[in-house]
Formats: C-alpha cells, sequence, structure tokens
C-alpha cells in the first residue's frame, strides 16, 4: 500500500473539495503534521496508554516528582504529555499520586485550589515548592523504561 500523509484526505477530489489547494496541504511542516496526529490520538481512549501512565505516576516516590513529559517518555509514549494531563484529570483524586507530576521546569500547572492542593500534598511529602515551582535538580526522580 502506497505510503499516504495522514491529513484525514483519502485522495485528491477530497483535498479539492474541502476548500484548501493540494499543494498548500504538503506544504505544512512535518512536525506540524506529527503534532497534529499526536495531539489528536491523545485525546481518544487508549486503555493500554493510560495503564501505562498509571504504572509509570505509581512508581514515584513520595518526596520525588516527575514532569508530564518525563512519565509520558518512560510509558513509552514519548510527545504525548497531553495525554498525561487529561488522564490525571479525568482519574479521581485518591486514584493516582497525580501531585507527583508537573511542569517541565518544575512548575505546578494546575489553577487555584487544585494548585493549593498540590502545593500542600507536595510540602507534607517534603518536597520544597518556592514560588509554584519544585527544584527539579533536587527532586526530580530518575523514570526508567523498565519501571513499566
Amino acid at each position: 500500500m502506497a505510503a499516504r500523509h495522514d491529513l484525514g484526505f483519502r485522495s485528491l477530489e477530497q483535498m479539492t473539495l474541502s476548500g484548501r489547494e493540494p499543494n498548500e496541504l504538503w506544504q505544512i511542516p512535518l512536525h506540524e503534521k506529527v503534532k497534529r496526529n499526536v495531539t489528536k490520538r491523545g485525546y481518544q481512549e487508549d486503555a493500554a496508554r493510560d495503564d501505562a501512565f498509571r504504572r509509570i505516576v505509581r512508581s514515584i516516590p513520595a518526596g520525588r516528582v516527575s514532569t508530564y513529559a518525563r512519565v509520558a517518555e518512560a510509558a513509552g509514549y514519548p510527545l504525548h504529555h497531553r495525554s498525561v494531563a487529561r488522564l490525571l484529570r479525568k482519574d479521581t483524586l485518591t486514584a493516582l499520586p497525580w501531585q507527583r507530576v508537573v511542569g517541565s521546569r518544575g512548575e505546578l500547572r494546575l489553577k487555584g485550589e487544585f494548585a493549593a492542593e498540590q502545593k500542600f500534598r507536595l510540602l507534607a511529602e517534603g518536597v520544597e515548592v518556592g514560588e509554584e515551582r519544585v527544584d527539579l535538580d533536587r527532586f526530580q526522580h530518575a523514570l526508567a523504561v523498565w519501571e513499566i
């Protein structure tokens, strides 16, 4: 089967009927196509992927943190950091130690009362939080693929 770009079009006729010029679609940079595809797949239900994320989040010990991107990478789904965030929002507050997952530079990404709750839980575990940020050099857990 011939390879095709996954832009949702199966033929040249569909591209033309969509109101976009075929040449315009092929000029989209590859990284944008990958980003769109990953984002689209990230919102689809995938039990195996979500279970892998859960196992990694549960493996982060108390007093340590990890980032959304590192959790996704350790679970075998690099580029799916948004899927990790979606899962942590979707699961109940007691199902996972969600407070141990922070932004890429150690920032607390939650807003309002959830940010206060995350900060409280991290402080209770012994993680120092200064100005809504965790020092990743001191508190980041080194995740490995074999922890799955």
